[in-house]
């Protein structure tokens, strides 16, 4: 019989097992003691042996090495102490690294076979994978491995170069792979290649390994070259593609293979690996070719044994399969995996799933694998896929499974991926039901509790069981480290009926708990409730306990995350329906989290602004109505209830000289914080205005080119911004002793007025353009009313209903108006209740106004000639006036403001000259009044001045003093303040 060759790493005379026949199946009554992780058929000392500890580093953006494994000790011979923060250019065997200039960005994800610098001097080639990886503390690093059977191959080779160990002698050097034959070889079998392919080969035989460089002579540094042979691998004791592994179903002794350049028996030179046999580790691209016949030969005959089957499923499914050992280090990897990773198995063999695919879902991954070497069953899990850190929310759903061997015990572990896009049609057909359901809006309103309804009621009974959402008390925008406080905020069960096991406080679950875990990772995952992971947790937590009462059998715990904070945390149960969550449903549930989060965080914002807005709105609204003389006064203020926000309209009541007594109502354009800074601009400018006494109509156009200055100086803001153009005005002045009514408006309804005896009406007041247009007159008109009218003024709120037309509104507010209440506010919240059926959807300002009437026994008019020497009859006159009203205190101060006041009307002024006395409950007020425009100004005279202190004295006496202007007078006059 003719000799097999020698495998790779092995002694040359090692005894051979004789090949099997053609269709033999193993002896399964007297099976190998394989060990996991062993490759079948191997004998002597390799058979069995242990991967050594995968070679990994840890780099920094900058370059600085972090991060250094044993096993990169092991294969460079530094120690932690001798890399860490240091560059890691001082590894590289020619000293110096590649590095990308700013205009060329990196990839996610690298691989090449670079030169290192041993310890001991020597070189060493190794193929080097570098993923890049973001860590839970937002740093950005580099995780570079190298497959365990490159690093066996150079700690094997290591001892060859330095003249063979004992043990080996000779025959060792011979079997070893050295680095630098490995890149001699792959420079070989590269130099036979296509031109378009030497980008991708490393430096020729002697020369210094370094990365593979794209057009701009920078890193292009991608997924190797899967036609050459990777150095160091593959090694006997380490699986390779295409062999089963031991104890799995279908698993065989497989023959050694034949070295390159010696084709196997009875095959005809360059025809490629037998029919049937593995493929190339080195050529893991794709799935193999169906090995099948040439176009001119014939089909071949015969049984296909099942070894052959076997190989051809594994390497051949669309379905993507991981085979790891009990250490959870790689095994074999299909051809689905290799693409779907751009990774051949050769780079992976001997890595954990967390080295070569470095994401924080894939420690849950590896968790639910170590579950199942545990307790021997299977476990659906997420894979971050592909390995450029993928978050939880593009992980595939994946099955852990357990590979039994022939005596019953687990020997690995297989990692079956699912692709989405083959995922059942009654799973498809489910989603897009409830996704797309009306009835199962999530998010419809802006309200917080609605929304977390929302998403019980399309979970239950459709998704879970029950469902219950948890709300933090304010949005975390980090991840928190421990548990937090929680407030049940909507819960489902099916059947319905059954209250929420949570009371309205909030409550802190167990550290240990699912909604803790999915709030501290910020993931989803599926648990069974008898998982072992769990057991503290059932054991410490009532809610547990309650949840198995109820017969849970999985659940899932989803959190509530958008806008880079968490919410909360949702939790869905199974109990009645018997079969447990699916890695499907747990998409689905994501699915329908993440729209219940969206509306969450938008109602949360809203709810945020809406109260920021009515703070400010109210804060510069009046708190208080001033008491005054001339009216009777009620308001309301309702802001908008719809989604639009608070707007900008207001009301004020403005004490004017003489008893007399400004009416101010006002509407913004457009809604939320601009809207009411407006306003309260607004506000603000028409107050000072009133202070001076103008009349309406000059009020108002004063007030307009404060919008036109406004709305030029915001002209850069966005187009949203609210700089008052379209405001609209009503400013009325009532006087109760002559009981006019003067006034103007500027785009804003009418008022309405009730007469004593029933009859209603709107006031004739002359229609202006909105404010902000420029360049339109504003018309004043004056009307005579009862005593006792009642004066409604009010914004356009009041009048758009939802379900009635104008004119049925002006009815209801006329009929309002014609039968008021006993008192104002009764009658306000009357006409609210009578107008409005549903929220506003615009602000609402209502200001009700009852007329008075000073009565004439408290105003005293005397018409003075223009002498000097009326001054002394001024005061006569005054002193006896104040002594007939009982105020004979106030009549030495009033005395002198009387003196001062008629002799500069008589020096400064034009007759006629006029002195009025006006006494309220609460003031004493005194007019001069001349025919001259002129004005007087408050002087601070000097030592030695003659003139200017009257003024001075007089606002030091008084409380108020001030000046008002009439088309043919002026008149100045001031209040003390009665006790």
């Amino acid at each position: 019989m003719e000799r097999l060759p020698t495998s790779p790493g092995e002694p040359p005379g090692t005894p051979q097992p004789s090949p099997a026949p053609a269709g033999s199946r193993p002896d399964h009554a007297h099976p190998p003691a394989a060990v996991p992780g062993e490759r079948p058929g191997t004998t002597g000392q390799d058979a069995g042996r242990p991967f050594p500890p995968a070679a990994t580093a840890v780099i920094s953006e900058q370059g600085i090495v972090t991060g250094w494994s044993e096993g990169a000790h092991r294969l460079l011979g530094y120690a932690p102490s001798d890399v860490m923060g240091r560059p890691a250019t001082g590894l590289l065997a020619g000293g110096t690294a590649p590095v990308a200039p700013p205009a060329v960005p990196w990839p996610g994800h690298l691989g090449a076979t670079l030169a290192l610098r041993h310890r001991d001097g020597h070189d060493v080639a190794l193929p080097l994978t570098a993923t890049r990886r973001t860590t839970t503390g937002g740093v950005t690093e580099w995780l570079v491995t190298t497959a365990s059977g490159a690093a066996e191959a150079v700690a094997r080779a290591a001892p060859a170069e330095e003249g063979g160990s004992p043990d080996t002698g000779a025959a060792s050097e011979d079997a070893a792979v050295p680095a630098r034959a490995a890149a001699s070889e792959r420079t070989s079998a590269s130099a036979a290649a296509p031109p378009e392919s030497a980008p991708g080969a490393p430096a020729p035989s002697g020369a210094t390994p370094v990365a593979e460089t794209g057009d701009h002579g920078t890193p292009a540094i991608g997924p190797p070259d899967r036609g050459a042979p990777v150095a160091g691998a593959p090694m006997a004791g380490v699986p390779v593609a295409g062999a089963p592994v031991a104890g799995a179903p279908g698993a065989a002794p497989r023959e050694p293979e034949p070295p390159e350049d010696e084709p196997p028996a009875g095959a005809a030179p360059d025809a490629g690996p037998p029919a049937g046999g593995p493929p190339d580790a080195g050529t893991p691209a794709a799935a193999p070719p169906h090995p099948g016949p040439a176009a001119d030969e014939a089909p071949p005959t015969g049984p296909v044994p099942d070894e052959a089957l076997a190989a051809w499923a594994f390497a051949q499914s669309p379905c993507m399969f991981a085979v790891f050992d009990p250490e959870l280090r790689l095994l074999r990897a299909n051809a689905a995996m290799e693409h779907a990773l751009s990774l051949p198995e050769a780079r992976m063999r001997g890595l954990r799933l967390t080295d070569f695919v470095p994401d924080p879902v894939s420690e849950d991954t590896e968790r639910a694998m170590s579950l199942v070497l545990r307790t021997g069953r299977p476990q659906q899990t997420t894979t971050a896929l592909p390995p450029t850190g993928s978050s939880a929310e593009s992980g595939r759903p994946a099955t852990a499974t357990p590979l039994r061997g022939d005596d019953g015990g687990i020997r690995a572990v297989c990692l079956t991926v699912h692709a989405r896009a083959e995922e059942p049609e009654h799973h498809l057909t489910r989603q897009r039901m409830l996704l797309e359901d009306p009835g199962s809006g999530i998010g419809t309103t802006l309200d917080l509790k609605r929304t977390a309804q929302e998403l019980t009621d399309a979970a239950v009974p459709r998704l879970a069981d029950t469902a219950a959402v948890d709300l933090c008390a304010t949005p975390r925008h980090s991840r928190p480290t421990g548990p937090l406080p929680l407030r049940r905020t909507a819960y489902r069960s099916h059947p319905p009926g059954t209250a929420s096991p949570a009371g309205p406080d909030p409550v802190t679950h167990h550290a240990h708990s699912p909604l803790n875990r999915c709030l501290t990772t910020g993931r989803s995952a599926v648990y069974r409730m008898d998982d072992p992971s769990l057991a503290q947790w059932r054991t410490a937590d009532p809610e547990a306990a309650r949840l198995e009462r109820a017969g849970t059998h999985t659940l899932m715990a989803v959190p509530l995350l958008t806008a880079g904070s968490t919410l909360g945390v949702a939790l869905f149960t199974r109990g009645r329906t018997p079969h447990p969550f699916t890695p499907d449903d747990l998409q689905l549930a994501e699915q329908l989290t993440h729209r219940a989060a969206t509306g969450i965080h938008n109602a949360r914002r809203f709810t945020r602004e809406r109260t920021t807005t009515m703070t400010l709105q109210r804060s510069l609204l009046p708190h208080t109505l001033p008491e005054q003389p001339a009216l009777d006064i009620a308001s309301r203020y309702l802001p908008a209830g719809s989604e639009a926000g608070v707007g900008g309209d207001w009301f004020d009541v403005i004490p004017l000289s003489g008893a007399r007594v400004a009416l101010v109502v006002g509407d913004v354009v457009g809604h939320g914080i601009r809207a009411s800074a407006t306003m309260g601009r607004l506000r603000t400018a028409v107050r000072t205005l009133a202070d001076v006494d103008l009349p309406p109509d000059e009020l108002l156009t004063r007030l307009d080119d404060l919008v036109i200055h406004l709305s030029s100086d915001e002209s850069s803001t966005p187009a949203d911004a609210t700089t008052g153009i379209g405001t609209t005005c009503l400013y009325a002045i009532y006087d109760p002793i002559s009981r006019e009514l003067t006034h103007a408006r500027a785009g804003h309804p009418p008022p309405a007025a009730a007469t004593p005896g029933g009859g209603v009406y709107f006031l004739d007041t002359p229609a202006g353009p909105p404010l902000g247009l420029g360049g339109l007159p504003f018309e004043t008109t004056t009307t005579t009313l009862a005593e006792g009218t009642l004066l409604a003024f009010y914004t356009n709120g009041l009048l758009n209903p939802r379900e009635a037309d104008i004119d049925q509104t002006l009815d209801t507010l006329f009929t309002a108006l014609a039968h008021p209440s006993s008192g104002l506010d009764a009658t306000c919240d009357r006409i609210l209740t009578t107008l409005l059926t549903h929220p506003p959807t615009d602000d609402i300002a209502l200001l009700l106004a009852r007329t008075k009437t000073l009565h004439p026994h408290h105003v005293a008019t005397w018409a003075l000639p223009h002498d000097p020497a009326v001054v002394t009859e001024a005061r006569r006159r005054t002193t006896e006036q104040l002594t007939g009203w009982g105020l004979a205190e106030a009549a030495f101060i009033t005395e002198l403001i009387v003196s001062e006041l008629v002799t500069n009307a008589i020096r400064y002024g034009k007759p006629p000259i006029r002195l009025r006395l006006l006494r309220t409950d609460t003031t004493l007020t005194t007019e001069v009044t001349d025919h001259s425009s002129t004005s007087p100004h408050l002087r601070h005279a000097h030592t030695y001045d003659e003139n200017g202190r009257g003024l001075y004295l007089i606002a030091q006496l008084t409380q108020r003093w001030g000046t008002r202007h009439t088309p043919t007078s002026k008149t100045i006059w001031t209040e003390q303040t009665l006790m």
